[in-house]
């Protein structure tokens, strides 16, 4: 199988002749510079190209792991990622999104078997005020709509009425 037989062009090496002859690949970037990793010695590693898309993207190779393992590194970090936030809501949303996750993958497990449990919200929320009042933001006291928690809270007198 050396060279192509001269009277027959197939529909691709015709569109790449004429490509050339127009002029479509003279301004290409990288023309005329050597193939990335093209002098390289020693052993040629499988994923060559993925890892070389996720140092040029700026990716982190964490994408690539399987399901359980995402999981369980980002329960190991939640206190971390919720040390940003401002509001105890927003810190109980983080949370609960993260359960819910958990519990589909406890349902539905999906790749190697690591050891995962439901993120408990009272205890990320202690350590989340505990490591503000460290650094001497203290944790937001929490606003009721419905006025003090000292007052009673009288019924409407429709509903004594309802209830007779």
């Amino acid at each position: 199988m050396g060279a192509a037989d001269p009277r027959f062009e197939s529909p691709v090496d015709r569109a790449i002749r004429e490509a050339v002859e127009r002029g479509d690949f003279d301004d290409l970037p990288g023309k005329g510079q050597p193939l990335p990793g093209a002098g390289r010695t020693g052993p040629v590693e499988e994923n060559w190209w993925v890892r070389g898309y996720l140092e040029r993207e700026g990716l982190s190779g964490e994408a690539l792991l399987p399901p359980s393992v995402q999981l369980r590194k980002e329960l190991d970090r939640i206190d971390d990622t919720v040390a940003r936030f401002t509001d105890e809501r927003r810190v109980r949303e983080h949370v609960a999104e993260i359960d819910a996750r958990v519990v589909d993958h406890m349902r539905y497990p999906v790749g190697p078997r690591v050891p995962i449990h439901r993120p408990d919200a009272d205890a990320v929320v202690a350590r989340w005020r505990a490591t503000r009042v460290r650094r001497g933001r203290p944790a937001p006291v929490p606003h009721d709509s419905a006025g003090s928690a000292a007052e009673p809270v009288r019924d409407r007198w429709w509903h004594r009425l309802r209830r007779r």
